[in-house]
Order: structure tokens, then C-alpha cells, then sequence
């Protein structure tokens, strides 16, 4: 793979919240495995742990727990954040159309093929940095399914459910339960991403001090500055 064709698999690696029912066959899913294991971490100690959730007894009661908590946090999210006013009303807005595909996703929880709960094996009192030694074995995990035609999403909606998680899974206390990811063949097409303008978001030399020599490519897909 060259870097073109690099950077077009990091264009396209959109959230997947749509997923056929069809299972992933164990060979696709260890090589996404094996592609998170090789991310770097906090001096190489490897503390991330992926806890897959198929269709295992202890994992399809898990998964019922994950899906009530899932439809309970974008419940809570819609009525707090407004998801069902404004510019929804438009069955074509972008707001719409998330507001769809957050809805099919908490929905059809439980028949989504795979679902991994990335956890971080504390090894020291809590800081703040603890997070970078497990969401890039995540992001690799993420574009790996993505190179073999999968889709992912990441959530946090486990967290109001992680006692009882601990309890069915059997995860000690030291472990955190950092992200939860899903997987699947989508239902639909994978990208192309719509993200803030590059000079939005890089500074050069100062904090807000603009990057002249950095600009977005010709065609890629720029969302409006909030």
C-alpha cells in the first residue's frame, strides 16, 4: 500500500452504525485482533485487553445488558442534546440522517456481529495519560477492519453498565473498561469522511498560529466550523 492509497482507507474510515447479521469469519476477525495488538503503548507494556463478545453464553448476556444501556444513553442524549429538533426535521440533514443510523444501531444492538470491550490493565494509581496506552491499539483495530471491508464504531454507553459487566465477564477490578467497539459488514458505504478544514485544527510555532504550509486536498470533504 502506498501513501495515496493509505490516506484514501484513513478517508473513508467513517463510523459504521448499520451492520449485516452475517457473523465474521474467525480468520477476518483475528487479523483485526492481531492489528490492535501491535499498537504502541506507555513504555511498551501492552496494558490493552479486548474482551469479544460473539455468541457465547456469558457474551449474549452481556451483549442484552450493553444493548439496554445503549438505548437508554441515546435516549438520555437525544432529550438532553435535542437530536429530534431543529434541522432533524429535515429527513435529508446531516443531523437527520445521524439521528437514523444512532437509532438502527442502539435498535439492532444485539444482532451486531462482534462487539469488543477494549479494557486498560492499570498497573499504577489513575492519570491522565492512561488512555493513550490503549485507543491507538483501538484505532488500529478500527482501520484494520476497514481494510478488509468491515465497518466499526466506538462508544462510552458500557459505562453505566460496567459493575454488572465486570460481574458476567469476570473482569477483575484493576481493569478499566476504556471503549467499547462493534463490528461488522455495513449495511451501506464506507466513507467519504467530512472533517473541519486542516488549518482548523493545525498550528504552527503557537497555539491558533496558522500553518501556511499545510492546506486539504482538492477533493476532500470539509464539515461547517461549530
Amino acid at each position: 500500500m502506498n501513501s495515496d492509497d493509505f490516506l484514501e482507507l484513513l478517508s473513508t474510515a467513517r463510523s459504521v452504525r448499520r451492520y449485516s447479521p452475517e457473523p465474521i469469519p474467525d480468520e477476518d476477525l483475528a487479523k483485526i485482533l492481531y492489528a490492535g495488538s501491535r499498537a504502541p503503548s506507555g513504555t511498551n507494556r501492552q496494558p490493552f485487553r479486548f474482551v469479544v463478545l460473539r455468541d457465547g453464553p456469558r457474551a449474549r448476556r452481556a451483549r442484552r445488558l450493553l444493548g439496554e444501556s445503549f438505548r437508554r444513553g441515546w435516549a438520555r442524549k437525544t432529550a438532553e442534546e435535542g437530536w429530534n429538533t431543529g434541522s432533524a426535521a429535515d429527513p435529508n440533514s446531516p443531523k437527520s440522517r445521524v439521528n437514523r443510523a444512532i437509532q438502527h444501531y442502539v435498535d439492532h444492538f444485539e444482532r451486531i456481529p462482534a462487539v469488543i470491550i477494549a479494557c486498560y490493565v492499570r498497573y499504577r494509581p489513575l492519570t491522565h495519560s492512561e488512555g493513550a496506552s490503549v485507543f491507538p491499539a483501538c484505532q488500529n483495530l478500527f482501520l484494520m477492519a476497514r481494510a478488509l471491508g468491515y465497518g466499526a464504531c466506538y462508544s462510552g454507553w458500557h459505562h453505566a453498565v460496567s459493575d454488572e459487566l465486570r460481574e458476567i465477564l469476570e473482569i477483575p477490578d484493576n481493569v478499566e473498561l476504556s471503549l467499547t467497539i462493534t463490528i461488522g459488514k455495513p449495511l451501506g458505504r464506507h466513507g467519504p469522511l467530512r472533517r473541519r478544514p486542516i488549518r482548523d485544527t493545525v498550528f504552527d510555532d503557537g497555539w491558533e498560529q496558522g500553518a501556511e504550509w499545510i492546506s486539504d486536498p482538492p477533493d476532500a470533504r470539509l464539515s461547517k466550523r461549530r
